[in-house]
């Protein structure tokens, strides 16, 4: 019997560390006060839940948030101050920014992807919020900081124990994106500065920030003051800006450049003009990173990473959300790829709709822009969460792959598998995971002798599935996921009550 419990526990242990739920929520609601009501989207497999809800923090454009590695929602900034997972202010999360700008944005600073938040690396209690700011009222003259959370404080909320470490000042466009490193722990951080195609990249390890350093992108940059969000792709080689050539002409362009996760450097930078006479706000990569998706005001691009093919997939129709004509127009702004495989789309001023992009790895109109289609009920200011690929694993065979790992699930690929409940005690399962890019998969259970007694396919922009079992029989299992001729298993236990 001991050992039996020895084998259980083990398998909760390995399902704890393959975990994938950093980026399962996303906080809507621009309302200031707590008596107007805000909402909470939940993406825990393969559509999303979402539920209205009173707190505190209300949200303008910069919003971090982050959850546990089972999704369960740990803290969110909106640049001026730290929630705790009771939408609480966090101990010592007060002050942050410290200067002009966020006093001038007490509810909240206007900074499309402002903040990122960070598990630190190699350390599982700690986290690192980078947030940004405004420095000079007349000037897009700013700062990124970096804030320390330990989670171990406050009986478990967590409590700031660094605030406002200064990294950069200088003149700054707005928006942080952050790509793992090629060694599958560190991370990436970049900004851009402001009226250059200079690029700051900071360098996170377990020592802290080790490095900051300037890479040139080699295009013309814009003149002064640009706000498009940036990314990086889910497979960590790509990412995408945005430029224009004069604020009259406003000949926008999007910048596609390659990455090495490895040494950090960008390379084959390609200028792509998209659109005369509007701005380029809005990107996002599709799951598998073969597409990526370019707004305007008024038009969403499809850009084919591989080919620099454009396709033009949607124009807004007109719709107003609110009391037409007056309030509100839903056109095109900050875009957010879900756990669900995903996009959505804010619109440029307070609505109560979102856009949805329900096959984003399909070329062309077959990636289904749906328009306004999901009412929210509260009203949102462009914000959407600032979410890496959390789950990148390191780049095998590089000359970063140095690292010892002893995740006895990862063979050829790193799947990210995970399971849970397990034990299972009911006949529903969840799994997480992460597949090949552009791949599909196939999920099966095995019994004892061998025989497959349950399977379901993967398709491939998904990573996380709620699943109902047949009834099995009590006893070991093995569960299995295969990917263009790789392979990761989890034990698992069925332990019906």
């Amino acid at each position: 019997m001991k050992n039996i419990f020895l084998i259980f526990y083990f398998i909760l242990l390995t399902c704890a560390i393959n975990g994938q739920g950093y980026n399962h929520q996303w906080l809507v609601g621009n309302a200031s006060l707590f008596s107007e009501p805000k909402s909470r989207l939940y993406f825990t497999d393969s559509s999303y839940s979402y539920q209205t809800e009173y707190r505190k923090m209300s949200f303008k454009d910069t919003q971090g948030n982050i959850s546990d590695v089972n999704g369960n929602f740990m803290m969110s900034s909106n640049g001026v101050w730290i929630a705790n997972s009771k939408n609480d202010t966090m101990l010592n999360g007060t002050g942050l920014n410290p200067g002009y700008f966020a006093n001038s944005w007490p509810n909240g600073l206007v900074i499309n992807d402002g903040n990122i938040i960070l598990p630190f690396p190699d350390d599982s209690t700690k986290y690192i919020l980078f947030h940004q700011t405004e420095l000079d009222p007349n000037s897009s003259y700013g700062g990124i900081y970096c804030t320390t959370i330990d989670m171990t404080l406050d009986s478990g909320f967590g409590g700031v124990i660094q605030k406002n470490d200064t990294l950069i000042q200088d003149s700054l466009s707005w928006g942080i994106a952050a790509c793992k490193h090629a060694n599958g722990r560190d991370w990436w951080i970049v900004i851009m500065k402001d009226s250059s195609d200079k690029a700051y990249k900071i360098l996170l390890t377990p020592n802290g920030v080790s490095s900051i350093s300037t890479q040139s992108l080699n295009f013309l940059p814009h003149p002064w003051e640009n706000a498009p969000q940036i990314e990086f792709s889910p497979d960590g080689t790509k990412f995408i800006y945005a430029t224009y050539n004069n604020p009259n002409q406003k000949k926008s362009f999007s910048i596609l450049v390659d990455f090495d996760r490895c040494s950090g450097l960008f390379s084959n930078t390609h200028k792509i003009h998209l659109v005369t006479g509007d701005y380029l706000w809005g990107n996002a990569f599709s799951p598998s990173s073969q597409f990526v998706y370019v707004c305007s005001t008024l038009n969403i691009f499809q850009i084919n990473t591989s080919t620099y093919a454009v396709d033009t997939v949607a124009t807004y129709d007109g719709f107003m959300s609110g009391l037409p004509p007056t309030c509100c127009a839903t056109t095109f702004m900050n875009m957010y790829l879900a756990a669900n495989g995903k996009i959505y789309l804010t619109s440029g001023s307070s609505s109560q709709h979102l856009h949805e992009i329900n096959y984003p790895d399909s070329a062309g109109v077959l990636c289904d822009v749906q328009q306004h289609s999901i009412s929210l009920g509260v009203w949102n200011l462009r914000s959407v969460p600032n979410h890496p690929n959390y789950h990148l694993g390191r780049l095998q065979g590089s000359p970063c792959d140095t690292l010892q790992w002893t995740n006895i699930n990862e063979l050829e690929f790193d799947f990210r598998f995970r399971i849970y409940p397990n034990p299972v005690t009911s006949n529903s399962l969840h799994i997480g995971y992460l597949l090949p890019q552009n791949k599909n998969g196939l999920f099966q259970i095995y019994d004892v002798t061998g025989k497959v007694v349950y399977k379901y396919n993967l398709p491939q922009w998904s990573n996380e599935q709620q699943l109902t079992l047949p009834k099995l029989a009590n006893g070991v299992y093995s569960a299995t996921i295969i990917s263009s001729n790789k392979k990761a298993s989890i034990t698992i236990a069925i332990m019906n009550e």
